[in-house]
């Protein structure tokens, strides 16, 4: 494929101080330090440590580098080649896949579980594949691509995609297009605007992905807790987002944490959204709530 794209380096290992660091500080470091700052693989077992409290960092990261050790000496003058070695390590040597029979599984999003049970998700599979690639020095990147999470890599001639759920395989612009089209609506899409879909994720942007990803689970399931758990770390993460915003407002009125949902609703509404008047009837409820409390 001949479409423009940009090489990213990103370092695999994080430092003995931010393996230190306390959640609510990892947190906030995610959430304001420069992006290749932020160790990708790092970041995805901080998020997990919200589900897994005593979860040992050090430990997990210390798996990642015996999986990426177990590549040898891979061909690096030959991206094409790494490529296939890495997959080769990742899927037949260490044994990960995608988790086909059940792929809504929260323990699909969470690393550590991916590093125990050897099944993912597209994103958290992909992410097995950049730290291996960061810590060897190949320029592979994700792709927040509409649907399933992808892996891009810039050659001279273009850029490779990889599905990662699908052990590492190639796609050509015809399939991508075809993949793209149920989440885009009508009309094909041209050579600029898949361009466009593929450009790289930002490490933030990927856990942000992650939390949506989890967040959507949990409330299916009417796990209102947890759902709520990942809206926070959100709103930390993108606080130009006024949906997260909204969305926490609205599931602390679900769980009865009255004043915190009429602030969250209040200063959504400033905004003036488009859902405004059913919002702020909700917010009414809210505040009606809080007074009962005083």
């Amino acid at each position: 494929m001949t479409l423009p794209g940009s090489n990213r380096g990103a370092g695999a290992n994080a430092s003995i101080e931010l393996l230190g660091l306390p959640q609510a500080q990892a947190w906030q470091y995610i959430a304001t330090a420069p992006d290749q700052q932020i160790p990708l693989a790092w970041a995805a077992l901080v998020l997990a440590r919200d589900e897994y409290p005593a979860l040992d960092l050090a430990a997990c990261q210390a798996q990642l580098g015996c999986v990426a050790a177990s590549l040898g000496a891979a061909p690096t003058d030959d991206p094409l080649q790494t490529v296939r070695a890495i997959n080769r390590v990742l899927y037949d040597e260490q044994g990960f896949s995608g988790n086909q029979d059940d792929f809504y599984d929260p323990r699909n999003s969470y690393l550590n579980d991916v590093l125990e049970r050897r099944l993912g998700i597209p994103i958290t599979l992909a992410l097995l594949a950049l730290d291996v690639a960061a810590r060897i020095g190949l320029p592979l990147h994700g792709v927040s691509f509409p649907g399933h999470f992808l892996l891009g890599l810039d050659l001279d001639d273009g850029m490779l995609v990889l599905d990662p759920f699908h052990r590492g395989r190639s796609l050509g612009a015809d399939e991508l297009k075809a993949r793209a089209k149920p989440h885009l609506g009508e009309g094909e899409l041209d050579a600029a605007q898949l361009g466009d879909l593929l450009s790289p994720a930002s490490h933030r942007a990927i856990i942000g992905r992650m939390l949506r990803n989890l967040k959507a689970l949990y409330h299916e399931r009417d796990d209102l807790v947890r759902a709520l758990r990942c809206t926070d770390r959100l709103v930390l993460l993108e606080p130009d987002a006024p949906g997260e915003l909204r969305d926490r407002g609205l599931l602390y009125l679900q769980l009865g944490h009255h004043r915190g949902a009429c602030a969250d609703l209040g200063r959504y509404l400033e905004g003036q959204p488009a859902d405004a008047e059913r919002v702020r009837r909700l917010w009414l409820d809210a505040g009606r709530g809080a007074a009962r409390l005083n």
